[in-house]
C-alpha cells in the first residue's frame, strides 16, 4: 500500500518534468551534449595521448566524466529545479599532461581523490567562497593561459601538417562565426567537427575496422600518495575547479536569474572527483559553457529539464565509451588538434583578457612565464611555481592592487 501511494506521489512530479520538456529545451540540450562531447572530449584524448595512456585508460576516464558526472547533474537539476549540469575541468585536464611526464598514473589519481576530499570539505564547511578569494583571479587565469596556449599553438601546427584536415575546420569555425544568426543555428564548434567528419570520410582517412559497439568495462586504479604530486596538482586542480569553472558556472546561472547553491555545488565536485579519480577521470566541476547554452533561451523556470536531458545523455555517452573512444583514436591527430584548438579559442582569450585587463597584470604575467616555461622545480610542476612566483611578484610589486580587491 505504502509503494502504490509513493507511486502516485511520484507520478504528478514525472509528469511535471516531462511537461516542462521539449521543444527549445531538447534543441538546447542537444547542442549543449553535442558541445560537450566533441572538444573537451578531444582535449580528453590529446593530454592522455600525450601523457602516455593507453586507450583502455582514455576510455575508463571517459566513461566517469561522462557516466558519474551524469548521474549528479540528473540529481542536482531534479532536486533545485535549476540547469546544474557537472563534468570535468578542463584546466584541471590540461595540466594533468605535463605531470604525466614525470609522475605515474597511479599518483596522479592519489592526486584527484586528494582535490576531492579537499573540495569536500571546503564545500561543507561553507568556507568556498573564502578560498575562491585567496588568489587573484588575473594570477589564476595566468596560469590558464600558460597551460592552455600549447593548445592554440598544436592548432596551428595542425595546419601546417595536415591543411586538408584542419583548414576546412578552421573555416567552417570562422564562417559560422562571422553569422551571428548562423551562430545561433549551429555553434561553430560543432559545424567544425561536422567538416571535419565529412573531409575525413572524403580523403580516406579514417583509420578504425568496423568493431561492434560494446558497454564500457571502466578500469579500477589503485591510487598512489606522493608529495610532489600533492604539492604540484592538489591546490592548481582545486583552483580550476573552485574559482575558474565553478566560478564562472555559476556567474553564467546569476546571470541567467539562477542562484546557484554554492556550497552544495563544492561538496558535489569533491564527492564526485573522488568517485571518479578511481576510474581515472579528472576532477568534476559545474560547467560553464553548457549550462549557459541550456539557460540561454526559454522560461528560466523549465531550464533544469534541458539539464536533466544532457544528463541523460551524458549516462548513455558514457555507458558506450569505449566505442566513441575507439573513433575518436581512429581519426587523424589533426583532426583531434583543431578540434581542441578550436574549443580553447574562446578561453584562452578570455584568460589572457582577465590576467592582463588591470590589477595583478605583472603577477599575471610572472605566472603566464613560469608556466609557459615548464621547467619543473624539486619534480613539482611549472604550474604551482607559476602560482607562487604570481603571487609573490604581485605581493612584492603590486601591493596597491590587494587593498583594491573588491
Amino acid at each position: 500500500m505504502n509503494g502504490k501511494q509513493k507511486n502516485r506521489g511520484l507520478s504528478p512530479v514525472l509528469r511535471g518534468v516531462l511537461a516542462d520538456f521539449g521543444g527549445v529545451y531538447f534543441v538546447n540540450g542537444l547542442v549543449a551534449f553535442i558541445f560537450a562531447a566533441s572538444g573537451p572530449v578531444a582535449i580528453i584524448l590529446a593530454v592522455g595521448t600525450r601523457g602516455g595512456l593507453a586507450p583502455s585508460d582514455l576510455s575508463s576516464w571517459i566513461f566517469g566524466a561522462f557516466f558519474v558526472n551524469g548521474l549528479i547533474s540528473i540529481a542536482f537539476c531534479w532536486f533545485y529545479r535549476q540547469p546544474l549540469v557537472f563534468f570535468w575541468t578542463i584546466p584541471g585536464a590540461v595540466l594533468v599532461g605535463p605531470a604525466l611526464g614525470h609522475l605515474s598514473y597511479a599518483e596522479v589519481i592519489g592526486a584527484f581523490i586528494a582535490t576531492g576530499i579537499l573540495m569536500l570539505a571546503l564545500g561543507l564547511s561553507g568556507w568556498v567562497r573564502r578560498a575562491m578569494e585567496a588568489v587573484p583571479m588575473p594570477i589564476v587565469m595566468g596560469m590558464v593561459a600558460g597551460v592552455f596556449l600549447r593548445f592554440g599553438l598544436d592548432l596551428v601546427f595542425a595546419v601546417r601538417d595536415d591543411f586538408w584536415i584542419a583548414a576546412p575546420m578552421v573555416a567552417a569555425f570562422v564562417a559560422i562565426g562571422a553569422s551571428q544568426r548562423l551562430a545561433r543555428l549551429v555553434p561553430p564548434l560543432i559545424g567544425a567537427l561536422a567538416v571535419g567528419i565529412i573531409t575525413i570520410v572524403v580523403l580516406g582517412k579514417f583509420a578504425a575496422a568496423p568493431q561492434a559497439v560494446a558497454l564500457a568495462h571502466p578500469n579500477l586504479y589503485v591510487p598512489a600518495f606522493s608529495w610532489r604530486a600533492m604539492v604540484e596538482l592538489v591546490v592548481p586542480l582545486a583552483i580550476t575547479v573552485l574559482v575558474v569553472q565553478n566560478g564562472q558556472g555559476i556567474t553564467v546561472l546569476r546571470s541567467a536569474g539562477h542562484a546557484a547553491p554554492v556550497d552544495a555545488v563544492a561538496a558535489a565536485c569533491g564527492a564526485g572527483s573522488i568517485v571518479t579519480a578511481f576510474v581515472g577521470a579528472v576532477s568534476t566541476c559545474l560547467t560553464g559553457p553548457v549550462n549557459a547554452i541550456i539557460s540561454s533561451s526559454g522560461d528560466r523556470r523549465r531550464h533544469y529539464a534541458a539539464g536533466i536531458f544532457v544528463g541523460l545523455l551524458a549516462v548513455a555517452f558514457g555507458l558506450f565509451a569505449p566505442f566513441f573512444t575507439r573513433l575518436m583514436l581512429a581519426t587523424p591527430k589533426a583532426f583531434i588538434a583543431a578540434l581542441a584548438g578550436l574549443a580553447m579559442l574562446r578561453v584562452l582569450q578570455t584568460a589572457f583578457a582577465v590576467s592582463f585587463r588591470d590589477r595583478f597584470a605583472l603577477g599575471a604575467l610572472v605566472t603566464f612565464l613560469v608556466t609557459v616555461a615548464d621547467i619543473p622545480i624539486f619534480s613539482i610542476g611549472a604550474p604551482f611555481w607559476g602560482l607562487v612566483f604570481g603571487y609573490g611578484a604581485s605581493r612584492l610589486l603590486e601591493r596597491s592592487d590587494f587593498p583594491a580587491r573588491g
